[in-house]
C-alpha cells in the first residue's frame, strides 16, 4: 500500500504537499469531471496507450481511477522505462501479484535489453498464457530453453513477436522450433532465430511454418537456416511476407509455397536465391537492397528475384536497389522476360548507407564513381518499364 492509500505496485514513500485550496479550485471540484464519468472500459482503452509504468501512475491521481490499473488488458512492460533493473522486476513482480486474476491479458509486450534471469521470464509467460494473452511480444536475451514452451502451443495467441538473443551473442545462434502448434496464430514476428531441417524425408530443409493454418502475416527478421540447403515457406494462408537480412552470408535457397501471398517486402543484402513459383496471387513486392563487398553474387541474385517475382502489378525499389542492380555489366542491353503485368514502379529517393557508398566506390575509376553517383543510373528506369511502358512511376523522396 502506497503512502497514498491506493493499492499500487509503488512502493516508495513521499510527502504529500499541503493542499490549499483557492476560489478556482473549489469551483472546478464542483464542476462535473467528465472525463471520470465514462465507463471502465473506455478508460482502460485510454491506458493501453501507455506503458504498465505510466498507467499506474496515472491511476493514482484519482480515486475513481485507483483500481483501474489491476483491470488492464494490455501491458507494456520495458526494462528501459527504470532506472534499473531491480526496481523494474520489482514493479513487474508487485504488478502481477496485485493485479485482479480474474482479469485477462490481452495483450503483453515485454522488453529488456540487457540479460534476465529466468525465472523472471517464465513467471511473465506463464502469466500472460494462463490469462488467454492474444498478442504476445518478448524481446530479451537468454537462452531460448529458458523460454517456456507452452508458448509454442498456446491455442490463444492470434500475434507473436519473439526476439532471442543468447548471452555472448552469434548471429542465428537461437535455434527455433522445427515446428509450431499455434492455431490460432495470424501473425508472426521472428529475429535472431536459426532456422534447422525438419528431419526424415524432408532433412534438406526448414519448414517451420505450415501447421500455422491461420497465419496471414510473417515477419523474418536476421534469421538464417541451419543443417538445412531450403527455407521452406509453406502456408496456405499467409498474405503478407517480410524479409530482413544483413550480414548472413549463409547462401540457402527460400522457396515460396504460398498460394495467397499478396505482398512480399526485403531490406537488406540479397543473399539468398527465392523460388517464387508458387505464389500466383502476389501483386505488390518491395525492395530495399544494397551491398557490402563487390561480389557480383548479390546483384545477380537480386535480378533472379525480378524473374521469379515476374507477375507483380505493384513494384517499389529504393534508389539503393538500382544502384545494385546496375552493378550486373550490360544489364541495359537485357531483354527482360519479366514485370509485363506491372501497374506501378514507386522509386524511393533516400541518401546510400556509408557502408554501401564506400563499397560502391572501392576499385573504381573516376568515371565509374561519377556515373554510380548519380541519385538514379541512366536508363534503369526505362529498363524495368521495357515490358509495361504505361505503367504508373512515381519518384519518392525518403529519410534513411
Amino acid at each position: 500500500m502506497s503512502s497514498s492509500g491506493y493499492d499500487t505496485p509503488f512502493s516508495h514513500k513521499s510527502k504529500r504537499p499541503r493542499h490549499i485550496e483557492t476560489q478556482s479550485q473549489s469551483k472546478n471540484d464542483n464542476e462535473e469531471d467528465r472525463l471520470s464519468d465514462l465507463p471502465d472500459c473506455v478508460l482502460l482503452h485510454v491506458l493501453s496507450f501507455v506503458n504498465a509504468k505510466h498507467a499506474v501512475q496515472t491511476c493514482v491521481l484519482s480515486r475513481r481511477w485507483r483500481n483501474l490499473w489491476k483491470l488492464l488488458p494490455t501491458l507494456t512492460l520495458h526494462s528501459s522505462h527504470f532506472w534499473t533493473f531491480k526496481t523494474f522486476t520489482k514493479f513487474v513482480s508487485n504488478l502481477l501479484t496485485r493485479r485482479d486474476a480474474s482479469s485477462a491479458v490481452l495483450n503483453l509486450d515485454f522488453e529488456r535489453h540487457g540479460c534476465i534471469e529466468p525465472h523472471v521470464l517464465k513467471r511473465i509467460v506463464n502469466y500472460a498464457i494462463s490469462h488467454k494473452v492474444r498478442n504476445l511480444g518478448i524481446s530479451v536475451k537468454c537462452d531460448i530453453a529458458h523460454i517456456p514452451q507452452a508458448i509454442f502451443s498456446c491455442k490463444t495467441l492470434t500475434s507473436l513477436k519473439l526476439s532471442v538473443c543468447p548471452r555472448g551473442y552469434i548471429y542465428g545462434s537461437t535455434l527455433f522450433p522445427k515446428s509450431l502448434n499455434l492455431t490460432a496464430l495470424t501473425s508472426l514476428h521472428l529475429q535472431h532465430f536459426t532456422f534447422c531441417a525438419n528431419g526424415g524425408g524432408a532433412s534438406d530443409r526448414a519448414e517451420p511454418f505450415s501447421a500455422c493454418e491461420r497465419l496471414s502475416d510473417l515477419v523474418i527478421d536476421h534469421c538464417t537456416v541451419r543443417d538445412a540447403k531450403v527455407l521452406y515457406i509453406s502456408n496456405s494462408t499467409l498474405v503478407n511476407l517480410t524479409l530482413r537480412s544483413d550480414h548472413s552470408k549463409e547462401f540457402y535457397k527460400i522457396v515460396l509455397s504460398t498460394p495467397k501471398l499478396r505482398s512480399f517486402r526485403f531490406s537488406g543484402i540479397p543473399y539468398q536465391q527465392i523460388c517464387g513459383s508458387h505464389v500466383p496471387s502476389l501483386e505488390d513486392v518491395d525492395i530495399d537492397a544494397e551491398i557490402w563487398s563487390n561480389s557480383l553474387e548479390s546483384p545477380l541474385i537480386l535480378f533472379s528475384w525480378l524473374l521469379e517475382l515476374a507477375n507483380v502489378k505493384s513494384l517499389t525499389v529504393s534508389a539503393s536497389t538500382l544502384q545494385v542492380l546496375f552493378l550486373i555489366p550490360n544489364l541495359l542491353k537485357i531483354k527482360l522476360p519479366c514485370l509485363g503485368k506491372l501497374k506501378s514502379l514507386k522509386v524511393k529517393m533516400k541518401p546510400l548507407s556509408p557502408i554501401f557508398a564506400m563499397t560502391l566506390k572501392a576499385g573504381k575509376s573516376k568515371k565509374e564513381v561519377m556515373k554510380l553517383s548519380l541519385p538514379l543510373p541512366d536508363g534503369i528506369v526505362n529498363f524495368l518499364l521495357q515490358n509495361s511502358p504505361s505503367a504508373e512511376v512515381a519518384i519518392v523522396n525518403c529519410k534513411r
